[in-house]
């Protein structure tokens, strides 16, 4: 997919009148898809962007920091899908700049069918169907691990929860790659303090003394990985599934993946990791919009970062 001149000036003129506080009123007409921690994604109702969905970062102070972000953003795609084999969307990226004057990044891809998306599919299908996703998941995952053990050099991280992956007649797409992590020689090519850029400026020293380095490196654990895919199951209200979902993992690791050596998984350690991620995420998120207060009505600041109304966790 290529983005082309006329599409680029579009996308800049939406930068350029969205308004973080109430996106989807602006002059031109847009539709919030999903929301990330540092991330949004729209589907923005202009001629020439109508089918596509568009990711926004707006993380970046300077144009060295998001040309560092975008080499290592197509590098890791790169790694995904020709190195390891996984299926991606097909995607671009543009670099706009806001009313501001601050670079934004936006991730473009084909808008995929809703219900195509794990956590949407997941609600229609059997339960026999929905173990069958889960082991294609874990099949589509071990491939990340089985090409870190191939060698040294370079070790890559897969956020494995149900809602990045689309399903695609008998295929599966890994469509979530804006957190592109993935080490050489032991050295994060990602700069992740881009994770703290969001937070609240009061937390921001708490968060990275205490909680950074082991969220970025649950991405690089497999069991980990299935800790929080299988958890994932009590965000999309369908806990009727965790305990089959655990049987299915922990069957799946002791059988065509047991040369990988991963250890099973308790229900105690998934509802565990539920509570206190559940538990975090909230207050992080209650913090942000404590922040998002004192930065516009107190500091007459900007806060470029879209909040939903409320999370359900």
């Amino acid at each position: 997919m290529t983005l082309s001149h006329s599409r680029l000036d579009q996308l800049r003129e939406f930068e350029c009148q969205l308004d973080p506080q109430k996106p989807e009123r602006g002059k031109i007409p847009a539709r919030v898809l999903g929301y990330g921690e540092i991330s949004t994604v729209f589907e923005i109702e202009a001629a020439g962007l109508r089918g596509l969905a568009l990711k926004r970062l707006p993380s970046f102070v300077n144009q060295i920091e998001i040309e560092k972000y975008t080499a290592t953003f197509v590098e890791y795609n790169r790694l995904l899908e020709q190195d390891i084999g996984l299926q991606l969307p097909a995607r671009d990226y543009a670099i706009v700049t806001n009313a501001k004057g601050r670079p934004v990044f936006y991730i473009v891809q084909q808008k995929l069918p809703a219900e195509s998306i794990g956590n949407r599919a997941i609600h229609q299908l059997s339960h026999e169907q929905v173990q069958s996703l889960v082991r294609r998941v874990l099949r589509h995952a071990r491939q990340v691990w089985d090409f870190n053990r191939r060698q040294n050099r370079i070790q890559v991280a897969i956020d494995g929860q149900i809602s990045n992956w689309s399903i695609d007649g008998e295929s599966l797409r890994y469509v979530d790659t804006s957190t592109p992590l993935f080490r050489i020689d032991g050295i994060e090519q990602l700069d992740t303090e881009l994770f703290l850029r969001s937070a609240p400026s009061f937390m921001v020293w708490i968060l990275r003394a205490f909680f950074l380095k082991d969220v970025v490196n649950r991405y690089y654990d497999f069991h980990r990985v299935a800790v929080d895919l299988v958890a994932n199951f009590y965000k999309e209200q369908k806990p009727e599934l965790i305990p089959d979902v655990i049987q299915t993992a922990n069957e799946f690791f002791a059988g065509e993946a047991q040369a990988l050596n991963i250890a099973p998984l308790t229900a105690k350690e998934v509802n565990d990791y539920y509570k206190e991620d559940a538990l975090i995420w909230s207050l992080y998120f209650n913090m942000r919009k404590i922040d998002r207060f004192l930065r516009l009505r107190v500091m007459r600041g900007e806060y470029p970062y879209i909040l939903p109304e409320q999370i359900k966790r």
